[in-house]
């Protein structure tokens, strides 16, 4: 019985010793966030999201961006690294380019290239005949990280969100993977950067992001909305801004939507003067309650990935104008079409981003 007893003491010490002491790769930083609002108000629980028509993606996974090209075809980025085009209602599917990473957002400019804001590379141009240019990979020496949502503005100038300098994907095992580091990190490196083909030149418009993510343009070309997907926030900010440090208050920067129901992911202008945000996810209120307690959060990553806060779940679009109200909320409390990052609205469709769905989801007006 004593050995017994000695070897369950044994036992529990090298278990305290590797909660306490095992190297982790996140240096958590205490963030007190608000409480959560819950779906209610506005955001009230709704199944007007559910039962989704579906197109078939022979295979590929995680629509993650879409969007229409100028010759009328429906683009998309998938998992495997592919961008597929395909007619608007998923005929005639063809793998349109593949860069050697993945690239998440897209947009095009006005000479029909497909600007592409690739995770492991950086902000890449694909030519109609799909010849790949590197356009920027670094600012001012410095690597581009997690290119992650880029938008492509009126005179040409093009913007990027570089969600992480802490956590590139090529490194960390893929961007789902990075993202939840940087998020439980909470070190807030993410940064918007501007290109100008005309110049070449690549600066900083803003930094002190938790994980920068959708990017959309206001209609006047003057103010560029961000998704901050770590603090459940949309910001509004010049695109004449320098290197903006959004952690110290500055007028050329705002907080426009504040103390969402969920990780605000895209960004995607629809019709009638619409941008459309979705949520990766919802709130969890374990994880929130971690983030003013960095400790916790480093014994959580010690723990199996089973027993971390994950949120359920849960499929939630919204529509918002640039006054600040919320003109559309679609929800699917079963989830049942996971990740629900923004939606692309036709006349007739509204097509659904995701993650990883089996599927490119859409609905009928």
């Amino acid at each position: 019985m004593k050995k017994i007893v000695q070897g369950l003491g044994a036992a529990l010490l090298v278990l305290v010793a590797y909660l306490l002491l095992w190297p982790i790769p996140i240096q958590p930083v205490s963030l007190p966030v608000p409480a959560q609002p819950g779906y209610v108000g506005v955001h009230a629980v709704n199944t007007k999201l559910a039962n989704l028509q579906m197109i078939d993606l022979q295979g590929e996974v995680g629509p993650e961006h879409i969007a229409f090209g100028p010759d009328g075809k429906l683009y998309t980025t998938v998992v495997s690294g592919n961008i597929l085009r395909m007619n608007a209602d998923g005929s005639g599917q063809e793998v349109f380019a593949n860069t050697g990473g993945r690239v998440l957002g897209f947009d095009f400019d006005a000479q029909g290239n497909l600007i592409a804001a690739d995770s492991f590379k950086g902000l890449l141009a694909i030519a109609p005949d799909r010849k790949v240019t590197v356009l920027t990979d670094a600012v001012n020496g410095d690597p581009i990280r997690y290119a992650d949502g880029v938008v492509v503005a009126p005179d040409g100038k093009m913007y990027l969100s570089d969600a992480s300098m802490r956590f590139a994907p090529k490194d960390w095992g893929g961007t789902f993977e990075s993202s939840v580091l940087d998020i439980l990190e909470q070190a807030a490196t993410g940064r918007i950067i501007e290109y100008d083909p005309a110049t070449k030149v690549t600066r900083v418009v803003a930094k002190g992001l938790s994980f920068a993510n959708g990017v959309a343009l206001s209609q006047d070309g003057k103010h560029l909305f961000v998704n901050e997907t770590g603090r459940y926030r949309v910001w509004k900010m010049d695109v004449s801004a320098k290197d903006l440090d959004v952690k110290q208050p500055n007028p050329q920067a705002t907080v426009f939507l504040d103390n969402l129901p969920g990780y605000p992911d895209n960004l995607m202008r629809g019709l009638d003067g619409k941008i459309w945000l979705g949520f990766a996810k919802p709130r969890n209120p374990v994880a929130d309650k971690l983030m003013d307690k960095p400790f916790l959060r480093e014994v959580t990553m010690r723990l199996p990935r089973a027993l971390w806060p994950v949120p359920k779940s849960y499929g939630h679009v919204v529509a918002f104008t640039e006054d600040g109200k919320i003109v559309a909320d679609l929800q699917d409390p079963t989830g049942a079409y996971p990740e629900t990052t923004a939606i692309t609205e036709t006349k007739d469709r509204l097509y659904v981003h995701s993650l990883h769905a089996h599927g490119l989801g859409w609905l009928a007006k």
